[in-house]
């Protein structure tokens, strides 16, 4: 379990900073796309790229004609992100591979893949790489831009990446996806559970308000007589926070704001806040949605999730002496595209310490809860693959 800390610990150094800095579909991204391909080799796999980036590395079973076995997460991070949060599941599930693949021969090809730009931090949309892959972007995905201007167009030529076929490029879809994940939350924890199987991910709608008033000096303009765009955007926030309270189980955040012009003599003339709203179902999603009908969002529908990639978990976790812990996930992640895609899809979590923080630098994970992770899926894998 050293080699998986190891590097957990390598790819948490890129980009520099307090914490993980690999914004997606930047040059930090792909030096950890490197770091990852430069792994699967010495680890024997075959290693390729995909036509929308997405990293796959393979080791070949004894009847390479059968549907594959998936699993992976992604590389990238939000701002002063943690150790765990993706990349545990694509080191970790290299690690599992290589553990499957020894206790026996498996007939389907095992692949371990890194996806694009999930987080979404940069662009305000996420799940990319899995997205394009599946044929799922939307129609102006390619010109959402980042703070500094640059399209995802722009950032894919940059790394040397073609526009996406708006038709994915899912030749052929796997038998099942697997993905492990850091909780992010304090379930587990609270359940004393090092481990859980994910019965369903969340809805996710996720876009932008906006807001325009009038700019005017800050000092010359009467209170009275002011149109000021970043009230009107404070007071969206504020009817967004309440309509998540009113519908059980959904969640909304306005965690980003822009104001133009900036200044601090200067009534702001426009405002524009981020919006993230995520229920268990679309009509809880829905309801909130409704409430604040300024939001201008992508919708991501709940998914189930698949009952053979997650009996497999249900029975490595078993096998490994623990309870069998069940759980919905509250964040959105590549697994959902999978699944929503059709392909039966199964989503591992690992215990959260540290109160659940995450998508922060104090986010953290045991090193036996890591072990006991790469362990259930090395056998959840093996069972799927055909040990």
């Amino acid at each position: 379990m050293e080699r998986v800390l190891e590097r957990l610990e390598r790819l948490f150094a890129l980009g520099g900073g307090t914490g993980a800095n690999r914004p997606g579909l930047s040059r930090a991204e792909q030096e950890a796309h490197d770091l990852v391909a430069a792994w699967m080799a010495e680890d024997g796999l075959a290693v390729s790229v995909d036509p929308v980036g997405n990293l796959v590395g393979r080791l070949p079973g004894t009847r390479p004609e059968l549907p594959e076995v998936w699993t992976g997460s992604h590389l990238d991070s939000v701002p002063d992100g943690g150790r765990y949060d993706g990349a545990l599941g694509v080191v970790g599930g290299l690690e599992a591979v290589g553990r499957a693949a020894a206790a026996g021969a498996l007939e389907r090809t095992l692949a371990v893949i890194a996806f694009r730009d999930e987080e979404g931090s940069r662009f305000g949309r996420g799940l990319f790489g899995s997205r394009a892959l599946c044929g799922r972007l939307a129609t102006d995905d390619l010109e959402q831009c980042d703070a500094a201007g640059v399209s995802v167009r722009e950032a894919l030529a940059a790394l040397g990446l073609p526009p996406p076929d708006p038709a994915g490029c899912l030749e052929r879809a796997p038998a099942a996806f697997v993905e492990c994940h850091v909780e992010q939350g304090v379930v587990l924890a609270a359940r004393g559970a090092p481990l859980g199987v994910a019965t369903a991910i969340v809805g996710v709608a996720r876009g932008w308000a906006e807001f325009s008033g009038l700019a005017r000096h800050a000092g010359t303009t009467p209170m009275d007589a002011r149109d000021d765009a970043l009230v009107a955007a404070a007071e969206f926030v504020l009817r967004l926070r309440d309509a998540a309270r009113a519908v059980e189980g959904a969640v909304a955040t306005g965690g980003r704001i822009e104001v133009e012009p900036g200044a601090v003599n200067v009534v702001p003339g426009r405002a524009r806040v981020s919006v993230d709203v995520r229920a268990p179902d679309r009509g809880r999603l829905d309801a909130v949605l409704t409430a604040v009908p300024e939001a201008h969002v992508h919708v991501t529908d709940p998914v189930p999730l698949a009952p053979g990639p997650t009996g497999a978990l249900r029975q490595a976790i078993a096998d490994a002496g623990l309870p069998v812990e069940e759980l919905a996930s509250g964040a959105g992640h590549d697994a959902m595209v999978l699944a929503a895609a059709g392909v039966p899809t199964g989503l591992l979590f690992v215990r959260s310490l540290a109160d659940g923080a995450s998508h922060c630098p104090e986010e953290e994970t045991s090193a036996e809860d890591v072990a006991l992770a790469v362990e259930v899926l090395a056998g959840a894998l093996g069972r799927l693959a055909g040990v």
